[in-house]
């Protein structure tokens, strides 16, 4: 086979030589080696790649990974010690996670961080890298350095089975009237699940997993960052009798969420959770409710804890809120209408549109029967005003007499309830009380009368004779001189804005000399359902400052509201705020002062009690109405409310309201038909904007007083009711006459002018 290859024959002989088979030996061994070499090589990198290759992924995607999970959360005090081909060692050590915990607000060791870091430090100095292994969202991902093998020193560690995020359930304690319970989310093991004492939810309820057995000791024990209490009554079926029960939801949220979107998450899961056609009628259903909707909805409460405990029984529920209740028509409620027009007279007919009551002679009869009762009396034929207490001292002027600079006012004070000026008076000594009819004559000199078919002479006004009468009462209050007046009318229509402006800028036209202006009276508080120290009551006081320290925004008047795509609102708002907070300042160093836990008594206090005694012999009460009048409901959508209970502080939280004592809150005023009378507006505007307190429009005397150039001006504000204090007439008074209590302290600490 090799002949004509090689010549291992000679030519003419035909025989192999010695020098051809020395070559042909060497050929064939070079040959030889040159395969054998090729093909060991070519067998020991493919074994070493398939070897090294299969090494380095059963390492790193099982045994690294496992570990790795198993001893971050079982072995938070261990280290793993891994050593490579080439004996470098590394050491995977576990960071301290309480910080993180903490945010997460769970305190369980074997409860997965959403994010988190550890390093691998590598001790030699041959290493190529320090790496890092990273946990995200539970997607585990280690990486590793580009070495051939890795050997782990330590073997004594538990394979941890996958981390899910679950709605856990956990009976917390019970005793013969009440039950706790506590619903959380955290990440659960697939064998914790397999218990025997835990139910795992199935098909529809996939996701949810229920503690059948769990010793308190073992869950969490911190303070709650919001918290709600309300009550039901639920009727037995047998006895017909109304169980009352109390439930509290205490609530814990994610770190993210700030306390605006805490107390709006709190209230918007309350809503939805009580909603009437889907309201639970059973224990069962009420918690499971509250299961669903934080798997599904409420992605930001990491838990809530629910207190059920039953109260006495009871034959009937309460009734619904006072705002709600429809009037009749009364005596008192004709006598109203009278004092809100007050100085200003009003006719019969001007009374029976503002009652919208179709039967006249049924308003003559209530208004005679008052002025039996020396209530009200009668100015012209067939017009009536309001008979004050101290009616010998009042004088009926056609111009305000002339006045030496000593006793020129140097503070204007303006109220608009009837009731806002008997209180203000009352802390007034040395008084001098004027009434101003521009048509003075026309009342009494030149009247024009009509004869009605009852015999009864009407007078017709020309014009706006009603409209430009005006009340000054003069005195002092402390060192200060002061002039107190009532707005003529008030209301939501045009004709009270204009009326209510054109009084202000005649008063401040009047007496020239005015450099302070106080709005006193009643409003309508915004209550925080969930939070004690923000909460604002019936009978606090509001008093109008900055919300933020960058802003001198005092007052707002939302004149629109429209709704975005997003389900929230863009409100339209005109804003006011004095040059010059000197009168904010004061009220604020005067509620610290006066405020908080070993506070000496508040100076207004001494002035309300005062004041009390000495309105006693009003026909109106201006005594504290009893704390049990003061309900708190919460729309949940249209007509429909539900009585929730006033926030209480926490345990361990100072209680810094003490039992029938007005608290003082500094904050925006606002005003505004569209967002006063829409209960979801109304909240949802107060708590974008941080308003405390909603008033009737008084947007056109604010204007006034920025227009005459009044550089310190205030709203005082007692809380009335909840909505923009003219629908609560038993809180009224008291309301009104505590915020002049608040108003007299505040002056006596404004300075004397030089």
């Amino acid at each position: 086979m090799w002949h004509g290859c090689l010549p291992y024959r000679d030519k003419r002989t035909g025989i192999c030589t010695p020098r051809y088979m020395l070559l042909w030996c060497w050929l064939l061994t070079l040959m030889y080696e040159c395969v054998q070499w090729q093909l060991l090589t070519l067998m020991y990198e493919c074994v070493q790649w398939q070897l090294l290759t299969l090494m380095y992924e059963c390492v790193q995607g099982q045994l690294l990974t496992l570990m790795y999970k198993s001893i971050q959360w079982r072995y938070a005090d261990t280290d793993v010690r891994f050593t490579d081909a080439f004996g470098n060692v590394g050491i995977l050590r576990r960071r301290q996670q309480a910080r993180a915990r903490d945010m997460l607000g769970t305190s369980h060791t074997n409860t997965r961080l959403s994010r988190t870091e550890e390093k691998i430090f590598w001790k030699s100095p041959n290493a190529l890298t320090t790496t890092a292994a990273s946990i995200a969202n539970g997607d585990y991902r280690v990486d590793l350095p580009r070495r051939s093998c890795l050997g782990v020193e330590r073997t004594a560690f538990s394979m941890s089975a996958p981390m899910e995020e679950r709605i856990v359930m956990t009976p917390k304690s019970k005793t013969a009237t009440s039950t706790v319970l506590q619903v959380e989310r955290r990440k659960v093991e697939q064998t914790e699940q397999e218990r025997r004492d835990v139910h795992v939810g199935g098909g529809q309820h996939v996701g949810i997993v229920v503690n059948k057995t769990r010793a308190s000791d073992d869950l969490e024990d911190t303070a709650p960052q919001l918290q709600l209490e309300f009550r039901v009554f639920l009727v037995s079926g047998k006895s017909g009798q109304h169980t009352h029960e109390q439930r509290h939801l205490r609530f814990w949220f994610a770190p993210h969420y700030g306390e605006q979107d805490q107390a709006k998450m709190a209230q918007e899961f309350f809503k939805e959770l009580v909603a009437p056609l889907d309201f639970p009628r059973d224990y069962v259903g009420f918690i499971k409710k509250i299961m669903k909707m934080m798997q599904h909805a409420y992605k930001g409460i990491s838990k809530v804890e629910v207190e059920l405990r039953q109260l006495e029984d009871t034959e009937a529920p309460p009734q619904g809120p006072l705002e709600q209740a429809e009037r009749e028509l009364s005596e008192e409620q004709v006598l109203e209408v009278i004092e809100s027009s007050y100085p200003n007279p009003i006719t019969i007919h001007d009374i029976t549109k503002r009652v919208s009551c179709p039967e006249e002679k049924k308003i003559r009869q209530f208004v005679k029967a008052l002025e039996d009762k020396h209530l009200v009396k009668l100015m012209a034929p067939d017009c009536y005003t309001r008979v004050v207490l101290n009616e010998t001292d009042v004088q009926v002027v056609g111009q305000i007499p002339t006045m030496v600079r000593s006793k020129q006012p140097t503070i204007a004070i303006i109220t608009a309830h009837y009731s806002e000026k008997l209180a203000v008076d009352a802390l007034i000594s040395d008084q001098e009380t004027f009434v101003r009819y521009t048509t003075v004559d026309s009342f009494y000199n030149k009247p024009l009368l009509s004869t009605c078919g009852d015999g009864w002479s009407t007078m017709l006004p020309s014009g706006n004779a009603y409209g430009e009468s005006n009340v000054y009462t003069l005195g002092h209050i402390g060192n200060h001189r002061v002039v107190c007046t009532k707005l003529p009318q008030i209301g939501h229509d045009r004709s009270a804005s204009i009326a209510a402006g054109s009084a202000t800028t005649r008063l401040l036209g009047t007496f020239q000399k005015v450099e302070h202006v106080l709005l006193v009276g009643v409003a309508g508080g915004v209550p925080h359902y969930t939070d004690y120290i923000k909460h604002v009551r019936l009978g606090d006081v509001v008093v109008a400052a900055p919300s933020v320290p960058t802003s001198k925004n005092i007052y707002l008047y939302c004149e629109s509201a429209k709704k975005k795509d997003d389900g929230g609102h863009q409100f339209d708002c005109r804003s006011w705020g004095p040059p010059d907070l000197t009168l904010q300042d004061i009220a604020a160093k005067l509620k610290n002062k006066y405020e908080g836990v070993n506070a000496p008594r508040a100076p207004w206090l001494e002035y309300l009690s005062q004041s009390e005694q000495s309105l006693a012999d009003q026909e109106m009460c201006f005594q504290r109405p009893p704390d049990f009048t003061d309900r708190l409901f919460m729309s949940i959508g249209g007509s429909d409310v539900i009585q929730v209970t006033h926030p209480a502080p926490h345990e361990g939280q100072d209680h810094v309201r003490a039992p029938g004592v007005p608290r003082v809150h500094l904050g925006l005023i606002a005003s505004g038909r569209c967002v006063v009378l829409d209960p979801r507006l109304h909240q949802d505007f107060a708590s974008e904007l941080g308003v405390l307190a909603f008033d009737q429009e008084m947007d056109a005397v604010i204007e006034s007083v920025y227009g005459n150039r009044k550089d310190t001006y205030t709203v005082i504000r007692g809380i009335a009711d909840y909505r923009d204090g003219s629908v609560n007439r038993e809180w009224q008074p008291y309301a009104a006459l505590a915020a002049a209590a608040f108003m007299k302290a505040l002056i006596c600490g404004i300075p004397l002018p030089l």
